[in-house]
């Protein structure tokens, strides 16, 4: 019997094309339909190495028709991607080769913020006020419609690009004017929604919001994970996740139930799904459904020990329910969260973000210190010194802490004095500036809220290695 074959749509946002192979290749063979876009150009003799590929031209309707006549070559049992930006290509791609997955309706309403808000609110899942722009004449529209203060984000877009807490008229309609009067390919945005602020419960040292993990199948909805959250950096920015989440039985259960609703409202049949909410007075809050695999989920399934979830995403695509449980279980969904994410310790991927106005970043100080913390695993380094950090309020890391604890209160104590430990020297060459340095603490505050920091180097080769483990 031939083994399946698994066609992984890749661009910029996926698992990295080695992790992507080595936990796919037990399930069948892995071909890469690389999207044309200056990320793939880059690493495509890496992807040529790994596996075979075809290239998709996603501009056209002729290029993903030609994209699917070559990837039918290669009987493709299964498509996928894990790249919020191609959700989109992956849909139509498998549409013309009859596969299971997201339907290109189904992935507008999950890629369209505004159109997810009116959906979401006709199916009488959840009612926040949103408003959509596509000129600066709309500004004010929208502010009468949602009120302030107000979330300005793009109508579509990933990792908190763009995205800003408005809270004074005038200022918002500045910034709106000087997104929208960008091109996209120079910043700028072609609409944005401006959406109701939905204000979170305090937490103490957590987020204020979580996302359930979920995967459909035939319209069967199964939820295997619940994820927690670090505070956001300002304005909305990931600081990263962990496993359990922090939540009474009562806080899980409403979770659970409003991820499973909005998942159905939104038409999903088959695929993954990441649905971000926020825990507020009144209970949770939609922030968004997403159709992919969460940043970082890969890895700290690595670390809980369970299941893979990578490969789960593949097994949805090949039509498989992953789940040993009732095939017909009471709605709204299934839960196999005990059994998915670990019940006796935490696991944690704490990012270090990049400072909100850039810099060049010539040194890294405490690695070593932070490597020799109780249950630090890896230091994984995003950005290495002597690389430049361009100024932006998108989520992006200059590292990730990987670990685990016995407890919450151990992590919050432990990821305290590792970022307290490590420092980042920035120097601006073209100005001239003397070089700062910043306490991971303090790094993506806005620059008038931070302190400086003096640290003396760890040796060059901890500095500049990618990958530190214990």
């Amino acid at each position: 019997m031939s083994r399946p074959v698994i066609a992984v749509v890749y661009d910029f946002g996926s698992v990295s094309p080695v992790e992507a192979v080595e936990r796919l290749e037990p399930l069948g063979d892995v071909v890469f339909a690389v999207v044309d876009s200056p990320h793939t150009a880059d690493i495509g003799p890496l992807l040529a190495e790994l596996a075979p590929g075809v290239r998709v031209d996603a501009s056209t309707e002729h290029g993903l028709d030609a994209a699917a006549a070559e990837l039918r070559r290669h009987a493709p049992t299964a498509l996928l991607t894990f790249s919020e930006r191609r959700l989109d290509t992956t849909a139509a791609l498998a549409a013309r080769l009859g596969l299971p997955g997201h339907t290109p309706e189904t992935v507008r309403l999950l890629t369209d913020k505004h159109a997810q808000r009116r959906r979401l609110a006709e199916r009488g899942v959840d009612r926040v006020r949103s408003h959509l722009l596509r000129s600066p004449a709309d500004w004010t529209a929208a502010v009468a419609a949602v009120g302030l203060p107000a979330v300005l984000k793009p109508v579509r877009g990933e990792g908190s690009r763009s995205t800003h807490l408005v809270r004074e008229a005038a200022a918002g309609a500045a910034l709106a004017q000087s997104l929208l009067a960008v091109a996209p390919d120079q910043g700028g945005e072609t609409g944005l929604v401006l959406e109701e602020y939905l204000a979170g419960t305090g937490r103490g040292p957590f987020g204020d919001h979580v996302s359930v993990e979920s995967a459909v199948v035939d319209g069967r909805v199964t939820h295997w994970a619940v994820t927690g959250k670090f505070p956001l950096v300002p304005p909305f920015r990931e600081a990263g996740h962990f496993w359990p989440a922090p939540l009474d039985a009562d806080e899980r259960a409403a979770v659970l139930d409003l991820a499973a609703r909005a998942v159905r409202a939104l038409d999903v049949r088959t695929g993954i799904t990441h649905t971000e909410l926020k825990l507020t007075p009144h209970g949770p809050r939609v922030i968004e459904v997403n159709g992919r695999l969460g940043a970082c989920l890969g890895g700290l399934s690595l670390l809980a020990g369970g299941p893979d979830c990578i490969a789960l995403a593949a097994r949805v695509a090949l039509g498989e329910d992953p789940f040993d449980a009732d095939p017909h279980p009471a709605p709204p969904a299934r839960d196999v969260t005990a059994a998915w994410m670990p019940q006796d310790r935490v696991v944690y991927a704490r990012a270090v973000p990049t400072p909100v106005d850039g810099g060049l970043l010539t040194r890294v100080n405490g690695i070593r210190d932070v490597l020799g913390l109780p249950g630090v695993q890896t230091y994984d380094s995003r950005v290495r010194p002597g690389s430049r950090v361009s100024p932006d309020v998108r989520t992006a890391e200059l590292a990730l802490l990987w670990g685990t604890a016995g407890d919450h209160a151990e992590m919050v104590e432990v990821l305290d004095r590792a970022l307290t430990t490590l420092t980042y020297t920035f120097d601006d060459p073209a100005t001239g500036a003397p070089g700062r340095t910043l306490c991971a603490h303090d790094l993506g505050e806005a620059p008038t809220a931070r302190r400086a920091t003096a640290g003396s180097p760890d040796s060059p080769a901890a500095a500049g290695s990618p990958h530190h483990r214990r």
